[in-house]
């Protein structure tokens, strides 16, 4: 499969063309045919139903002809009764049997594809995610999972059912009756499958707008009532109604004018049926007429019309219908074609167990060709050593933690762990190697405990006590109605940012691996409960590989060496006291930290 560099976003687009359509459909069938004897099964069912159907009727002209013969009610052959009864349950019967027969294969392909997709969107690279709209990445996901489906049932019990009872009703005619039968069912189904795509792809520009503004509006809903407090800060609740209903009115512009077309692709349908029946009747009441034909074959030919052109009503909606499912199918597996821009090597080798040595060497990296971030980034962290980075905001302290993860690959130079480059070693072994509690911790919408327990899923509830205790989280837990079972919120709104990095340290503590990184891990943390947790993390520390990413100074005081950073450079390097004594970069930060805390601990007093 072709993969493309570039992130897919859900964007309104025109209907895919038909070569597109057609390779959306080649792509799908194997995850259909993978259940082929559940397929051939129900398939086989689905002629016995359309057969059954196309019976009833001719059962239907005996029991006419019998009775127009002046035969009574009850002396019909009661053959011909069971046969007729048998027929209308049969016809049912192989319907819900291609159902049960069919839903496991639809339900299975559902969830394959669905399941491969969301695996992918874990291996794209950080870039992807940092680009991607979500709400879109996510509505192409469900609208394709959902179309899958879709395009099963319309498929398979509207198109498919149809083409069948079409070609078994021509067979009759022409069989029994004269070729101007056939004439006239070909002429009008070919006139009513014409006038219907050709309409329904003029309407597709139509519907498309109705859904964009449907979309905008409830955007501009949503947004709104997310922002509720600044709405009322601002008394702007008029203003934001107002915007509301432009788009409210854009939108039943759109829905009346598709609801006017549908209309007359209804009307233009119903003339050509009541055409085509009306020839069809006109001929087989010439041949009553002239006796060539039976009351029983005039109520035969009236059967299969009626029974042709009902599936016939719907055809606009699943042409319509079909279209879009293939068109959003497509945009699904447009994400499964998303590069990988990070992967693992052919060769590489999990990570074996033990400490850890990491030794950055002559590092380069950009996220964009043209703004390099970092210049020859070069210092190692010996195994069971704490390595500290400090500098201004922008330096490119993150970036090398990111890079650690390898979320990105380095421009220039190499990573190398235990001296072997990163590049070659399995990304899964690496990052089970890594605990780390970022700057800016995000929480999944479920309970405290589940948050934490995240660090290691098959970790005990002891364990998970313990490293909530550890990262000063107990007594606040313990004041909580609901205890570790409190939900945090969407994204752990419900928590400070203080108790939200709380978590992430103890999510870390708990995963407990040979390599930590705290990325400004006490940044949202105030001064008593940073000197507590500060503890915390220096005895986690202890005996393991540690890259600390700090901006206030007080906390890598005890570091076995400092790095400062300017401009994705390496600039001064050295213990505390050696920085300070060296009156560089370093000296200037301490000092200036020093009299803000001075300061803001005299506006306390």
């Amino acid at each position: 499969m072709r993969r493309t560099p570039f992130p897919l976003h859900s964007v309104d687009r025109p209907p895919a063309s038909d070569s597109h359509l057609w390779q959306t459909l080649k792509k799908l069938l194997p995850y259909l045919w993978q259940y082929k004897w559940r397929v051939l099964l129900a398939l086989s069912c689905l002629f016995g139903a359309k057969m059954a159907n196309v019976a009833v009727p001719l059962v239907f002209k005996e029991m006419i002809d019998d009775l127009s013969r002046g035969q009574q009610a009850l002396v019909l052959p009661a053959l011909l009764l069971v046969l007729y009864g048998t027929l209308r349950f049969s016809t049912s019967l192989f319907t819900e049997m291609r159902e049960i027969l069919f839903a496991r294969v639809s339900q299975r392909a559902v969830r394959r594809i669905s399941l491969e997709v969301f695996r992918h969107l874990h291996e794209l690279s950080l870039r992807f995610h940092l680009e991607r709209q979500t709400g879109g990445v996510s509505r192409d996901i469900e609208r394709g999972s959902r179309s899958i489906s879709s395009l099963i049932s319309y498929t398979l019990y509207s198109i498919l059912p149809t083409l069948v009872e079409i070609s078994l009703v021509l067979g009759i005619l022409l069989v029994r009756y004269e070729a101007a039968f056939v004439a006239i069912t070909l002429v009008s189904l070919i006139a009513y499958v014409a006038f219907t795509v050709k309409v329904s792809n003029w309407r597709i520009a139509i519907r498309r707008k109705v859904n964009e503004t449907d979309s905008a509006a409830n955007t501009r809903a949503v947004d709104s009532l997310l922002n509720y407090e600044t709405v009322k800060y601002f008394n702007n609740e008029e203003y934001e109604a107002q915007r509301y209903d432009q788009q409210m009115q854009q939108w039943e512009d759109a829905a009346t004018r598709s609801q006017v077309s549908l209309s007359w692709l209804n009307l233009g349908q119903q003339l050509i049926i009541a055409l085509g029946v009306t020839a069809m009747m006109w001929r087989a009441a010439s041949g009553v007429v002239n006796g060539s034909m039976t009351i029983g074959d005039l109520v035969l030919v009236n059967a299969f019309l009626i029974q042709l052109y009902m599936p016939l009503n719907f055809l606009g909606v699943v042409y319509r219908e079909i279209r879009q499912c293939l068109t959003d199918i497509e945009r699904m597996f447009g994400l499964l074609a998303v590069h990988r821009e990070v992967a693992d090597a052919a060769d590489a080798i999990a990570l074996p167990a033990g400490p850890v040595q990491i030794c950055f060497g002559a590092v380069d990296f950009s996220y964009e060709p043209n703004r390099q971030i970092l210049h020859a980034v070069d210092f190692a962290i010996p195994a069971g050593r704490t390595v500290a980075v400090v500098g201004e905001s922008g330096s490119g302290k993150s970036t090398l933690a990111r890079l650690l993860y390898r979320f990105y690959d380095v421009s220039g130079g190499q990573i190398r762990i235990n001296g072997n480059d990163l590049r070659r070693i399995t990304q899964a072994s690496l990052r089970a190697a890594i605990g780390i509690v970022p700057q800016d911790t995000v929480l999944f919408n479920d309970t405290i405990y589940s948050n934490i327990q995240y660090g290691r899923p098959q970790a005990t509830r002891s364990e998970v006590v313990a490293a909530a205790a550890a990262a000063q989280l107990s007594a606040f837990i313990e004041l909580l109605p609901e205890g570790y079972e409190t939900r945090v919120g969407e994204r752990g709104l419900k928590l400070s940012g203080g108790e939200k990095q709380r978590v992430a340290i103890a999510r870390a503590l708990l995963k407990n691996p040979p390599v930590l990184i705290f990325d400004e891990a006490t940044s949202a943390l105030d001064s008593k409960t940073e000197k507590a947790i500060q503890a915390s993390l220096d005895s986690a520390a202890r005996g393991r590989t540690t890259l600390v990413i700090a901006h206030r100074l007080s906390t890598v005081m005890n570091a076995d060496q400092i790095l400062v950073m300017d401009g994705g450079r390496i600039i001064e390097r050295g213990m505390h006291q050696q920085l300070l004594d060296s009156g560089g970069v370093y000296a200037q930060m301490w000092a200036l930290q020093q009299q803000e805390e001075a300061t803001a601990a005299c506006a306390r007093s």
